[in-house]
């Protein structure tokens, strides 16, 4: 006969319902019942009215905000009515705010209201003011005064979102130097002054690239904003301690002082020479890193007028360049003996992925003599080079170094100057000798990759620095003949392999996202080294429309817009903002309407 389990935490056990029960028996099981609900009810109760106190209890500390799955919904009126978003200085306590924030990488995956005006009803991605990393009074003031003027509010939605999202989200660390770093006393005067740390995004690592074009459209506020022009010089200060201490990696751990842990990428690389893990993220040698620490301070120089950051921990880490550039310009093979010389840097991988790691067992192809190019192992789309002089990066750090150059003149190191102008030339005369090739298609090109022995890549890739972006660089002029053949070449499906086009999207990709996926960014960088007007504004409403979230993604499914790859990538946000504060200057008319006054931030 089935017998009904004792109930939990009562020990009772249920009679059986048999007709010989008696009217006495009856009563006192209705008893027992009724004893037994009462103080189900009270004991189901305590923890319904703890959670309800607890609940009063959080809804003060976060000033009327709860985290829901992650996601902030609001409870209240804001002060501030035009983004229903708390304001600074409301009395709310900082630090306990910020342990209910959310996940950014989470937050960003979601829309959130209130909703743009526009035809698409784009979200407000920027994450409450308290949840911020870092602020500007000044970047707010030009996000109102470009999105009050911007016709198209979908795209002012996304500009509002773009322009602050590096400091919004990625400013894991910032001291201005004045308190000092009193836990540790570092060697040399390392970590001395400002320092910033910058991650990419999603990823717990600064990358040197991302972080130097993260920052780069704040460098025109760095004069009038005291804040901006620490955080850009810390930035500077950081970058060169890695430069440092491991010159032919790409991606970096918090800085030591910092207090936060490393995390790891899991992949177990082989490399040489050999770095520390707990200070690098991953030692991918890529040549426009070492531009792109070049780029952030003579931009900052030339914005600011500043020489703060020219200390001896900034001519070090030039001095680290100028010899990595010497053992990377030697080809593979000794042009009087002809006998294989080992190149300083090694790397392999194990991947069934080609272009995660280098050939001949972390080796690569081999590189002619006489050149004056510079081996690049990496891409900077972190794919491997298959013939190491990189052309993009080449021009990027041949511009680079001349611009340094004519810092180091002003600053009256002379001699210094002319070494560094001197390997700027010759990188620069080598892309023109080497990097240039003849097409029956588009004449005159510049290759994407070249190997010193007259083998070359023709092709373009999303990632900057790209042959589409030589102007930007500074390398040469947007109306030069062989860019603008290269131009026609790269944008052509005929000519690029990576030109990708679509039902719902279309521009250049590359290998790291397979051969569905282009990137908004090289549309954006379409529109900044164009002169059409309908040519920026088809650029500008396609670029729109794959955006649902107001964000710019890294890569779009040219067939199905809605498929995208990294909801959150700092980098293409700022090159989004980069271009619509380009546009406001050069052709106001296309985003401000008829007859529009130029926009110019300085």
């Amino acid at each position: 006969m089935y017998q009904r389990p004792i109930r939990a935490n009562h020990g009772e056990q249920y009679p059986e319902n048999s007709a010989s029960s008696t009217p006495s028996d009856t009563s006192r099981f209705v008893e027992r019942r009724k004893k037994v609900w009462a103080q189900l009810l009270k004991r189901s109760l305590i923890p319904v009215l703890f959670a309800m106190i607890l609940l009063v209890v959080v809804y003060a500390l976060l000033g009327g905000t709860l985290v829901v799955n992650g996601l902030e919904e609001e409870i209240r009126p804001r002060a501030n009515a035009r983004n229903n978003q708390e304001i600074l200085g409301s009395g709310i306590d900082g630090a306990k705010y910020k342990t209910a924030c959310p996940d950014y990488k989470h937050y960003a995956a979601a829309p959130h209201r209130p909703l743009s005006k526009g035809p698409l009803a784009l979200p407000y991605q920027r994450p409450s003011p308290h949840c911020r990393t870092f602020s500007s009074p000044l970047v707010e003031q030009i996000i109102e005064d470009i999105t009050a003027k911007m016709e198209d509010k979908d795209l002012a939605r996304i500009f509002e979102n773009a322009f602050p999202n590096t400091l919004d989200t990625t400013v894991r660390w910032h001291v201005d130097g004045t308190g000092g770093h009193p836990k540790h006393r570092y060697m040399d005067g390392a970590w001395e002054g400002a320092q910033s740390f910058i991650v990419t995004g999603d990823i717990h690592a600064e990358w040197l690239r991302d972080s130097t074009n993260q920052l780069a459209q704040y460098q025109k506020l760095a004069k009038k904003d005291k804040r901006i022009e620490s955080l850009i010089l810390g930035a500077i200060n950081t970058q060169a301690e890695f430069v440092i201490e491991s010159p032919y990696c790409n991606a970096f751990q918090p800085p030591p002082p910092s207090g936060q842990p490393p995390s790891g990428n899991g992949q177990g690389d082989n490399v040489h020479p050999a770095f520390e893990p707990s200070r690098v993220f991953e030692c991918k040698y890529e040549l426009d890193s070492l531009a792109s620490f070049l780029a952030l301070g003579t931009q900052f120089h030339n914005n600011t007028g500043s020489n703060a950051f020219l200390n001896s921990r900034w001519y070090t880490a030039l001095d680290t360049i100028m010899e990595v550039l010497l053992e990377q310009a030697k080809s593979t093979f000794n042009p009087n003996t002809g006998k294989y010389e080992r190149n300083e840097y090694q790397f392999s991988r194990h991947t069934d992925r080609s272009t995660e790691t280098l050939s001949l067992s972390g080796i690569g192809n081999p590189l002619g003599a006489g050149t004056g190019l510079i081996r690049s192992a990496f891409r900077p789309s972190d794919d491997a080079t298959i013939l190491g002089f990189f052309i993009p990066a080449n021009a990027m750090i041949a511009a680079e170094l001349q611009k340094t150059a004519d810092m180091l003149r002003d600053v009256g190191k002379t001699d210094l100057a002319a070494e560094v102008r001197e390997r700027g030339q010759s990188i620069e005369k080598g892309i023109w000798e080497h990097g240039v090739v003849q097409t029956k298609r588009y004449g005159e090109v510049f290759a994407y990759e070249v190997d010193g022995y007259g083998s070359q890549i023709l092709m373009d890739d999303a990632n900057l620095p790209s042959l589409l972006a030589l102007p930007l660089l500074g390398f040469v002029d947007v109306n030069n003949k062989v860019y603008q053949n290269t131009r026609k070449m790269i944008l052509d499906r005929k000519g690029n392999p990576y030109s990708l086009e679509g039902k719902a999207f279309s521009g250049i990709g590359g290998p790291h996202v397979g051969l569905q996926y282009a990137w908004p960014m090289s549309r954006l960088v379409q529109a900044m080294t164009s002169n059409n007007d309908d040519e920026i504004k088809k650029v500008l409403n396609d670029v729109r429309d794959v955006s649902k979230l107001g964000l710019i993604h890294e890569s779009v499914n040219v067939n199905r817009g809605t498929d995208y790859t990294r909801p959150w990538f700092a980098w293409a946000n700022s090159v989004f903002a980069q271009t619509v504060l380009h546009v406001a200057e050069t052709r106001p008319h296309l985003i401000f309407g008829k007859d529009a006054k130029p926009y110019v931030v300085d």
